[in-house]
Formats: C-alpha cells, sequence, structure tokens
C-alpha cells in the first residue's frame, strides 16, 4: 500500500472510539500511537482517537496543529487484537 493511502486511511481513525474499530483496522493500524484526552472528573471526555501515528511526536505534532495542549492526552500503542 503506497505511504498516502496509508495515511489516507490513518486519518480515518480521528474521533473514533479505539474499542469501535473493526478487525481490519485494528489489525491494520496496529503499531501506530493514539493520543486519547486524559479522563478526569471535570471534563469527561469520550473515549475518542484525537490523534494517530508512527510515534508518539507525531501524535503530538497532530495535536498541537488542532490547536490542541498534548500535555492533557494520553498516548496508547495500538496492539493486535489477538
Amino acid at each position: 500500500m503506497p505511504a498516502a493511502a496509508a495515511a489516507r486511511d490513518l486519518r480515518r481513525a480521528i474521533g473514533r472510539d479505539p474499542d469501535r474499530l473493526t478487525l481490519q483496522e485494528s489489525v491494520a493500524w496496529a503499531g501506530n500511537y493514539i493520543a486519547m484526552e486524559i479522563y478526569s472528573p471535570e471534563t469527561a471526555p469520550l473515549r475518542r482517537i484525537a490523534a494517530i501515528g508512527a510515534s508518539v511526536q507525531e501524535c503530538m505534532r497532530q495535536l498541537s496543529e488542532q490547536g490542541l495542549d498534548p500535555a492533557r492526552y494520553e498516548f496508547s500503542l495500538l496492539r493486535l487484537p489477538y
């Protein structure tokens, strides 16, 4: 798959609940990092992917480009679902 197509596919994850990814998406995107807003009782954010990339730094860059503070996000590695 060309790099541009892979990047386009990654962007489809933005705004989605990581627990709701299809099996195909979970396998295709395994090994990438996701950023989700850190939970606090004051904000009670939904579990949504705010950024996805090959590294935490890439996720932080994406968050900054969206005007979001990376310090308010946690970063997790997507793993194979099995």
